[in-house]
């Protein structure tokens, strides 16, 4: 008796994959070509997963620059550094989009000898690509990060001196320490400190101070 959807519990279980994986399709940001969701069973493992370039010929090159463009402008890197994991964010963004349409390839012509094996290949590739995506993130946050951290520092040190030298009457610009601020940046921030410093004063009694003492504050 040739087995079907009804008796055999591998393709059902692939027959409901296969549906999952149309899903996913619809809402992937990554390949969509035509002759990249219509390849071979034979094909399907010649996926591009592993290779240096992230786009394949099958594949759209305009949607793949819109796709870097999308990481770009959310995590808007600074320097060379920043710039190549952004890179590398997009790129292992788009393999592993590529992933539930191979994945739906393999659903729809592979033989049953050969789905399963075939499908835990993918899943191998898409649990590497995974972690590497959070790993990236990872070390992109952590630069980001200390990189900011040192801008603020840079920042408040140059509005102290800007406050010094224009207490005792000096010319004075950033650069003249060794700053690459703009004189306004420094400016907008010694407004911000002071600003800041202000509020905080006028926020302590209301929300810092113990009741007992702002009671006696009011009276």
């Amino acid at each position: 008796m040739q087995a079907t959807t009804e008796t055999d519990p591998v393709l059902r279980w692939a027959a409901r994959r296969a549906a999952i994986n149309r899903a996913n399709s619809e809402h992937s940001t990554g390949p969509r070509t035509e002759a990249g969701k219509k390849r071979s069973s034979q094909n399907a493992l010649r996926h591009g997963l592993t290779c240096r370039t992230a786009v394949l010929p099958t594949e759209d090159q305009a949607a793949y620059e819109q796709h870097c463009l999308h990481f770009r402008d959310e995590y808007q890197p600074a320097n060379a550094s920043e710039t190549q994991l952004v890179q590398e964010l997009a790129d292992t963004s788009w393999r592993l989009n590529r992933i539930p349409l191979l994945e739906t390839s393999l659903l729809a012509e592979a033989s049953p000898e050969s789905l399963v094996p075939q499908l835990a290949s993918l899943g191998l590739y898409s649990s590497r690509l995974s972690r590497q995506f959070q790993k990236t993130l990872d070390q992109l946050r952590t630069i980001q990060s200390d990189r900011k951290h040192q801008e603020r520092r840079d920042l408040r040190n140059a509005a102290e001196l800007l406050e010094l030298h224009n207490r005792r009457g000096i010319p004075w610009q950033p650069a003249d320490h060794g700053f690459v601020f703009s004189k306004e940046q420094v400016e907008r921030h010694d407004e911000l400190l002071m600003r800041q410093n202000e509020a905080r004063h006028c926020a302590w009694p209301r929300y810092e101070m113990p009741p007992t003492l702002m009671r006696n504050f009011i009276e």
